[in-house]
């Protein structure tokens, strides 16, 4: 990869933790609040279905998990190993996918 991709992942990445640091906030927020109100997790689901609003925030949260740790596991496996070059980022790439997949499955189940 070029120089100027190898810019353009680490600005990816560092704007991706920026998004994870406000979204585990608010999530550990959240965590505190439920449960010093006694909440349930009956409680808590019904409070997250059907509410739009959470809906976009896990998806954000999972998007922004997804590409921080991909570009992650990219930048470990070329130091500690000879992989290299497309296929890497190839394998990379179908990571994250499968990781935002995921991550969308699991906030559409709060959502449903």
């Amino acid at each position: 990869m070029s120089a100027r991709g190898e810019a353009w992942l680490w600005i990816a990445q560092r704007a991706a933790a920026l998004v994870l640091t406000i979204a585990v906030a608010l999530h550990l927020a959240t965590i505190i609040y439920a449960v010093h109100h006694g909440l349930s997790a009956a409680a808590i689901l019904a409070r997250t279905q059907g509410n739009l609003a959470w809906l976009v925030f896990y998806a954000i949260f999972a998007l922004a998990a997804a590409i921080h740790g991909g570009i992650g596991l990219r930048t470990i496996i070329r130091e500690t190993t000879i992989w290299r070059g497309t296929t890497l980022d190839v394998a990379i790439a179908v990571v994250i996918v499968g990781l935002s997949l995921a991550g969308w499955r699991a906030a559409s189940a709060l959502f449903a």
